[in-house]
């Protein structure tokens, strides 16, 4: 199959959906890959290297898209600014796609892949069970984004993380609050560990107890009084009483808290609200919330998507698209992870999805002109409904 991987045209962006390392898994299957000119210079891939590892480089976005039967990419599919046209306007009819699609805050881009009749998978719906561990995207930029918003509040804060001993006296290490103990959460612990902070992490799952500990920072407890997690892995929304009784075991740790790291969000959902305006008053002068939140309504009230606000001296920081800050890296891990899927839902040079296996049907939105998740053609048809009211 010809495989185009296009530049990205997000705003900010700097990563590629694929990197010149993980070219020769597809090649060797046969498969032939078409990289847009530049697609990988942000994350430090020269075209040259890209050419080297056997792909074809290709001047444009226009015949990149008319060049690929499947594309692969890594931001939902959103208007070409250089074309004019939406981009799943210049894929090729039938074509396949893979890359995130957001498609709960999408319905426009599920539409056209519809009417299209492409055939579309979205990272953020692998399922999570252990083989498709190598294809899970949201971990791998969970990975980078929690150890990014350390640094992020490193750079922020007007203190040290560690103790330090020295000759004008002692400096006693900052105290960094995690609120969520997920794959962002744990980097950030682990990270802010590293920095030699003291870290204390809470969330409401008694199950990551033992993780956070082994990372030698504190487990806040709290009584569970609800299912906290859904039988596919991701956090449950919950009840507005039983986040009333969260924001309290929060509020009491907020007053010694140099740094508060919020990391809680709920799939296809607005994030959880655990610290209110009122709440953010109990933080000192110069503290700092980073919110990796920010862009599904943040765990903060007062976050401001891409914004870093000042509210009595405590700086909170909307957090947006962190993992593009680290492009290299960021690149390689979705890299693999989109390759994996791939060589997954496309077996022994097929042109035509594994629709037996589980991965390629929990992943596949979109096929023959039809939505195939139950989730999003329920979402869909409410959307279309309220379209026409």
């Amino acid at each position: 199959m010809k495989i185009g991987v296009p530049k990205e045209v997000l705003e900010g962006e700097t990563r590629v959906a694929l990197v010149p390392s993980a070219i020769s898994a597809l090649t060797r299957n046969k498969h032939t890959v078409h990289i847009e000119t530049g697609a990988g210079v942000m994350a430090s891939f020269s075209d040259r290297e890209y050419q080297d590892a056997g792909a074809t480089i290709v001047s444009d976005a226009v015949e990149l898209y008319r060049a690929g039967e499947v594309i692969l990419k890594l931001n939902p599919p959103q208007m070409h600014p250089q074309t004019g046209k939406h981009e799943t306007l210049l894929m090729n009819e039938g074509a396949a796609y893979l890359g995130y699609l957001a498609p709960f805050s999408n319905m426009d881009t599920i539409r056209h892949l519809v009417e299209r009749r492409i055939t579309s998978f979205a990272m953020e719906f692998v399922p999570r069970i252990t083989r498709a561990q190598s294809m899970d995207a949201l971990s791998s930029m969970a990975t980078v984004a929690g150890y990014k918003a350390v640094l992020i509040a490193a750079h922020h804060l007007g203190k040290f993380f560690p103790l330090l001993m020295t000759a004008a006296g002692t400096v006693p290490p900052a105290i960094v609050l995690v609120l969520g103990a997920g794959v962002a959460g744990l980097q950030a612990i682990a990270t802010a560990r590293r920095l030699g902070a003291k870290v204390e992490a809470f969330d409401p799952r008694p199950a990551v107890k033992e993780q956070v500990k082994s990372l030698g920072a504190t487990f806040i407890d709290m009584e569970v009084t609800e299912q906290v997690e859904t039988t596919s892995g991701y956090a449950k929304e919950q009840s507005e009483e039983f986040l009333r009784k969260e924001r309290e075991v929060i509020a009491a740790r907020l007053p010694k808290a140099d740094v508060v790291i919020c990391t809680a969000q709920v799939f296809g959902k607005r994030a959880p609200v655990l610290i209110t305006k009122e709440m953010v008053s109990l933080l000192h002068p110069g503290s700092v919330i980073v919110d990796l939140a920010a862009e599904a309504g943040g765990n903060c009230e007062l976050t401001v998507p891409h914004l870093t606000a000042q509210v009595n001296g405590v700086s909170i920081v909307g957090a947006v698209n962190v993992a593009s800050a680290l492009p290299v890296h960021a690149s390689q891990m979705y890299a693999k992870n989109i390759t994996n899927l791939f060589l997954n839902n496309f077996p022994k040079e097929s042109a035509v999805p594994n629709f037996e296996d589980e991965i390629t049907r929990g992943s596949c939105i979109t096929h023959n002109g039809a939505v195939m998740n139950e989730s999003i053609k329920s979402a869909l048809a409410q959307n279309t409904e309220a379209k026409h009211v």
